[in-house]
């Protein structure tokens, strides 16, 4: 079950978001029915729990809360269903990052969503080398996902 919240003023596809986190989980082999909720909120609230949670001032982009520490399965052996956890999205931190990257908003949530998920499946971006596998996986992801809607 994946859950999509919007507690902000923004403009949020909640279908989108939570068609986004199938197509992870299915590419990831997680079995369906795993639960997920996806949470927007504003500066404030995003500021409270990075303060709360990682001891950094201010607002993050992005904010992920594992549960069961569930990991990727293989397609003969997917992760069983379970407790995947909480991804904490603040848009106009987004939107911020969007415009210096050059994309739009809903794109820069997209690909944060995704960023988010994969640290709920247990990837980092501590080393070098972690860092590079993740973001290479979470643009993959994230460009399969959007050409498999344009079709």
């Amino acid at each position: 079950m994946i859950e999509v919240n919007n507690e902000t003023d923004a403009a949020i596809d909640e279908v989108e978001f939570a068609e986004l986190a199938r197509y992870v989980l299915a590419k990831m082999h997680v079995a369906e029915g795993a639960e997920l909720a996806i949470l927007f909120v504003d500066e404030p609230a995003m500021e409270q729990l990075h303060v709360q949670w990682m001891d950094e001032p201010g607002p993050t982009d992005v904010l992920s809360f594992p549960m069961d520490e569930l990991r990727p399965g293989t397609a003969e052996s997917p992760t069983p269903p379970g407790l995947l956890g909480d991804i904490v999205v603040c848009p106009s931190v987004a939107a911020r990052q969007a415009t210096t990257a050059g994309h739009t908003a809903e794109e820069e949530m997209l690909l944060l969503t995704t960023h988010g998920l994969l640290h709920l499946l247990g990837y980092d971006h501590v080393e070098p080398e972690e860092e590079k596998e993740m973001f290479a996986l979470q643009r993959n992801l994230l460009l399969t996902f959007l050409a498999s809607r344009a079709s």
